[in-house]
């Protein structure tokens, strides 16, 4: 509710201290930590942002923000990514268990233990979920928005999913490139609510589905489980999810002609009842065990799923940050 003032370092530090001094102060009892969520790059498990931040100019240089905020209020403090926590809020009372408790409903002996949560907004967040567990990486560098874009050789997928991606592109598509409209504006326009070019509109959230749903592809060909998404721009999933699961579920060749799927997996979206009761139901086969008359049921068909955030990103990752803080603290 503050602003940031991330261009200067110094205003931007003491906003931080005031803003959580005055949550602070409402608080029936002292807090046992900070936990919150800051963009990176960063050395997350240290406190340390540095590098290129597009929103945080002031801190490209690097700053100690986890020791500065530890000195400040002396209790511990931890920073992760917004992706991250979302992915993790998720796992933990989102996406995971409402899936698999709608797999047990259906009398699915399937359950998912995988998960990537992506938030669409001013950039293109990612957290990856492994065994029900946060995957930091090894460097605090889990990351998919440098993944090339798939139209655009040599420029990175973030500017295709970003914000100013559906921007730009309406720009571009429109022949007005100073139309000063938010994506909020744009997908008004798409519905006619708003004057503007409605065509334009909805190809620019179609195109940036395309391009976002390419780099899920990869993603999640690596970690073979379910995909959430949250961030306001979901409101226009009509415009966007069409492209998205197009590109999902698109094909591939080899050098000799074979055609085989982008994604191995066969993709579900499961906020469509339909296509969750054909996830749920799978193909479930029977099979005898070599030398005996016993047979053992399996389901050979590969399969995940992709569904919007019903949490929405906000709580998800104060549910992940709360979470991880406890988790810390336990240890």
């Amino acid at each position: 509710t503050l602003d940031a003032n991330s261009h200067d370092l110094e205003l931007c530090l003491q906003t931080m201290v005031k803003g959580f001094r005055m949550v602070r102060d409402q608080l029936d009892r002292q807090p046992a930590a900070i936990s919150f969520a800051f963009p990176g790059p960063a050395d997350y498990p240290n406190g340390i942002i540095y590098g290129y931040l597009l929103n945080f100019p002031s801190f490209r240089e690097g700053v100690a923000l986890g020791p500065y905020l530890r000195k400040k209020f002396g209790i511990p403090v931890y920073i992760n990514n917004d992706g991250d926590l979302f992915a993790y809020g998720e796992a933990l009372g989102g996406t995971l268990p409402d899936i698999n408790e709608r797999l047990e409903l259906a009398g699915s002996k399937k359950r998912y233990s995988n998960l990537l949560g992506y938030v669409f907004g001013d950039g293109f967040g990612i957290g990856m979920i492994v065994n029900g567990m946060l995957n930091r990486g090894d460097n605090s560098c889990v990351e998919t928005f440098c993944l090339p874009h798939k139209k655009l050789a040599g420029v990175i997928v973030e500017d295709g999913v970003a914000v100013r991606a559906v921007k730009r592109v309406y720009g571009e598509l429109s022949g007005n490139m100073d139309h000063g409209l938010e994506p909020k504006d744009i997908f008004d326009v798409a519905e006619g609510k708003r004057e503007g070019d409605a065509e334009a509109a909805r190809k620019a959230f179609a195109e940036m589905g395309e391009v976002a749903g390419d780099a899920m592809a990869t993603a999640v060909t690596l970690t073979d489980g379910l995909i959430v998404i949250g961030g306001g721009i979901t409101a226009a999933r009509k415009y966007i999810m069409p492209s998205l699961f197009a590109s999902l579920r698109s094909k591939m060749h080899t050098v000799g002609g074979e055609e085989l799927n982008r994604v191995q997996m066969k993709v579900y979206d499961l906020d469509n009842e339909a296509e969750f009761a054909e996830f749920a139901k799978g193909d479930a086969r029977k099979i005898k065990i070599y030398g005996s008359d016993e047979e053992v049921t399996y389901d050979p068909q590969k399969r995940i799923g992709v569904t919007i955030s019903k949490m929405g990103a906000s709580k998800a990752i104060s549910v992940g940050a709360y979470t991880f803080a406890l988790d810390q603290l336990d240890k």
